[in-house]
């Protein structure tokens, strides 16, 4: 009888061990694909004559928000289950994903306001952005920001207006918000999964399949909810560097 309880224990120890493994490994592919966006990011802007920098909207930073909030409840959920209480980690399983919603509904609003700037995924051409320019965008030239003049653009030292650069930019594509539209989409799909795990876990901890011995799927969904919060904060940053 001994010999058959210290087995059952050794094979959940290494279901557990596996399960952490596999989750590890999961937010290193997930970290080298945005490491290699972010790295193509910064290549394009240097090899291109042309660049347009954009004001992030707002929503994108109360999503921000969310988001940190959401990390401090999922972490209440873990530390509720090893409690031994898994019903109690129910209910912070469900606020988290409630703003993790909440999250999504600020992308969204995010990036209809980039849609309505002419700024999209199927990148429209650099002189199409609508916006206050110099307030909303701005569109530099090998790293020097142009001036706009009645809808022409001339580089700063052309102080007689002569030479517009219109017609040179023409055949330009508004790179920069391509790529953005990229790495965030990216971050929401990988979130939306998070979500869907949530909800997998808010019905197994109401159900009472989590106690304080065996809750390596609520450890496994609070990782996971943790890294996709720390993501978001680097790519929010980046994407302010950059612009």
């Amino acid at each position: 009888m001994t010999e058959v309880l210290a087995t059952e224990t050794t094979e959940r120890d290494l279901q557990v061990r596996a399960r952490k493994n596999v989750t590890y490994l999961l937010i290193f592919a997930i970290v080298m694909f945005f490491v290699a966006l972010s790295s193509a990011y910064v290549v394009s802007k240097s090899s291109t004559d042309y660049w347009l920098s954009f004001r992030v909207p707002a929503a994108f930073y109360y999503s921000t928000a969310t988001i940190l909030v959401s990390s401090l409840t999922v972490q209440m959920a873990l530390w509720t289950v090893r409690k031994g209480n898994g019903r109690g980690a129910a209910l912070w399983l469900v606020v988290t994903l409630l703003l993790g919603i909440a999250f999504s509904f600020s992308q969204f609003s995010g990036w209809s306001e980039m849609a309505s700037r002419r700024m999209s995924l199927v990148t429209d051409k650099i002189t199409m952005t609508q916006g206050v320019y110099g307030e909303d965008y701005t569109i530099s030239r090998r790293d020097v920001t142009l001036e706009q003049v009645d809808g022409q653009f001339y580089l700063p030292d052309d102080l007689a207006h002569a030479k517009p650069l219109n017609a040179d930019m023409a055949d330009f594509w508004n790179a920069s918000s391509g790529y953005f539209y990229v790495l965030t989409v990216g971050h929401w799909i990988h979130l939306l999964g998070g979500l869907i795990m949530l909800l997998v876990l808010s019905i197994k901890a109401l159900l009472g399949r989590y106690n304080a011995a065996y809750h390596t799927g609520v450890w496994q969904g609070t990782v996971y909810w943790h890294f996709l919060g720390g993501l978001w904060v680097y790519l929010l940053l980046f994407i302010a560097s950059v612009h």
